[in-house]
């Protein structure tokens, strides 16, 4: 076998370069793929990378699948295997992003019946570095692309198809000299960023819209949930929030497996707080940091440690 970097698909590891799909591939056409966004996070001390809950990514997975109709001939534990065989394999000694996609495979661009189209599970695992940078607040514009409600798409898991709006609201922000969006539900009330979970803090307490809100069931929020009531003492609540409170707000930052946890300066040219870092932010920061590099022993069991190479 040629030298690497290595993929999986069609139930084997293959040379990147060879892992490939035809023209006609139907997701290619109708975005009918479940994916997911998984960090590896590279500790030289250790002399390991540490995945930050494979378990509960693969899980969300299988949901994903379950929606658009795909049955695959693995469990979470074969992806988790697959996983840490190909990350080995790989040998990289640097934070990395790994992203499996479970997508309909068949060359059909005329059939609209899930349940008629054969699928394939595909892996890859590329070194990734920052996604935005985590040292500084960033600043934010409320896009103009709505969050999809529910009913017109499922949002709690990450389908291909849905990120066409994710996709437009960054474009459009970025354009317009932002660093990212916010989008707002179809009634105006916040939902997420466009990769992201939001979180706002006033007066003490944190807010976050609740699971209704059609964000996505993200794992790194529900990371930062359970550490912020179990380590910083203080209650998280789930509801409703409108675009004006969190010009208001003491504090607003994003979550997800790429951003980690990004302090929000400013939201539509209005600063938020001091428009720097918050002090309860940073807090939240300097512990998850401590937690996905493997470094917080009370939090190891979210991580899976790989060696490069297997040894």
């Amino acid at each position: 076998m040629a030298s690497g970097p290595y993929a999986f698909l069609g139930g084997e590891v293959v040379p990147l370069a060879e892992a490939k799909v035809g023209i006609m591939t139907h997701a290619l056409h109708y975005g009918t793929a479940a994916f997911e966004g998984i960090r590896g996070n590279w500790n030289e001390a250790h002399g390991k990378t540490y995945i930050f809950r494979l378990r509960e990514h693969y899980e969300r997975l299988v949901r994903g699948c379950k929606i658009l109709m795909m049955e695959l001939p693995y469990s979470v534990d074969d992806y988790i295997r697959i996983t840490v065989e190909l990350l080995e394999k790989n040998g990289f000694r640097e934070d990395v992003y790994i992203r499996p996609l479970a997508f309909k495979s068949e060359q059909l661009i005329a059939n609209l019946k899930l349940h008629e189209i054969e699928s394939d599970f595909a892996l890859m695992i590329i070194p990734f570095g920052s996604y935005i940078d985590n040292d500084r607040a960033i600043r934010c514009q409320t896009s103009t692309w709505r969050r999809p409600d529910d009913t017109i798409m499922p949002t709690g898991v990450k389908l291909a198809g849905l990120y066409t709006t994710s996709i437009l609201a960054k474009t459009e922000a970025v354009r317009a000299g932002f660093d990212e969006a916010v989008l707002l539900n179809m009634d105006g009330t916040v939902s997420e960023g466009s990769g992201e979970n939001l979180f706002m803090i006033e007066d003490g307490r944190i807010s976050t819209p609740a699971e209704t809100e059609n964000e996505l069931l993200g794992i790194t929020r529900d990371s930062v949930m359970k550490l912020v009531r179990e380590e910083l003492g203080m209650e998280v609540v789930e509801r409703k929030i409108h675009r004006s409170e969190l010009y208001l707000a003491d504090e607003v930052f994003l979550t997800g497996t790429a951003a980690h946890v990004t302090s929000m300066g400013e939201l539509d040219s209005r600063p938020i707080g001091t428009g720097d870092v918050g002090v309860v932010t940073k807090k939240i920061q300097d512990l998850y940091f401590d937690v996905v590099t493997g470094n917080n022993e009370k939090y190891l069991d979210w991580c899976t440690g790989v060696t490069p190479g297997g040894g």
